[in-house]
């Protein structure tokens, strides 16, 4: 028997309403009737198991059973700032940070960042960071901010242990990845990466230099891949 099918839903209480994508999809693709239980969590870092009570033309009526903690959540406190990317690409970040255990997103604009960032894209990239939570099977969803600033980004991750900063210029790291534990920030660029002023403000803000290798990666790859090393080396990954 398959498990119950999960859904994001804000303010869970005794008799939760699902409605809008959430109950289209219930209906609609999945099939779910009266009866039939499903797990919905709002993001706080419980899940609650429930029973389909009622199905109406726009809403369907959960009764709440029980709630109970998530495993699954992530333990290490990781903190990803990326700069604005072109297209669909930050939406790719987000949704794949998401799996990788990440609790905060920072999205920022730089000096070479193409991209531009609105309250629709804001709430289009947590809605993906909700979508990418219900998948992995977390109960939390990462808070996503967007800064105008690399310097505002920067010292919104005053309080990180470990604060790393991705340069394609860096020449070697200024701390392994292997000694990251629990708490830490980092900061990957947009597609035109950062200027040597920008990567000297980060170093005099607590940053460490990082490099990932001789060869350049793509800015959603350079994301990706800084974020899944220290997701191993804080132990979400083992």
């Amino acid at each position: 028997m398959s498990a119950p099918k999960r859904f994001f839903v804000k303010n869970i209480s005794g008799e939760t309403e699902l409605t809008g994508d959430g109950f289209r999809h219930a209906k609609n693709v999945l099939r779910l009737s009266e009866g039939d239980e499903v797990t919905v969590f709002d993001g706080g870092g419980a899940e609650y198991a429930a029973i389909i009570s009622r199905v109406s033309k726009n809403t369907m009526t959960l009764h709440v059973l029980e709630r109970r903690a998530c495993a699954r959540d992530p333990k290490a406190d990781l903190y990803l700032l990326v700069g604005a990317l072109k297209g669909d690409k930050t939406e790719l970040v987000v949704q794949k940070a998401t799996e990788l255990g990440v609790k905060k997103i920072g999205v920022f604009s730089s000096r070479y960042c193409a991209a531009y960032v609105n309250g629709n894209k804001l709430e289009r990239f947590r809605r993906v960071a909700g979508e990418a939570a219900k998948q992995c099977l977390r109960a939390t969803v990462p808070e996503i901010e967007y800064f105008e600033t690399l310097s505002a980004a920067l010292s919104s991750a005053e309080n990180y242990r470990y604060k790393l900063f991705a340069c394609e210029f860096a020449e070697c790291s200024d701390v392994s990845l292997s000694e990251v534990r629990e708490s830490c920030a980092l900061a990957v660029g947009s597609e035109g990466g950062f200027t040597r002023e920008e990567f000297e403000e980060a170093k005099a803000m607590g940053f460490a230099g990082i490099t990932l290798g001789k060869r350049i990666l793509r800015a959603e790859t350079a994301a990706i891949s800084l974020l899944s090393l220290a997701a191993y080396f804080t132990g979400e990954l083992q």
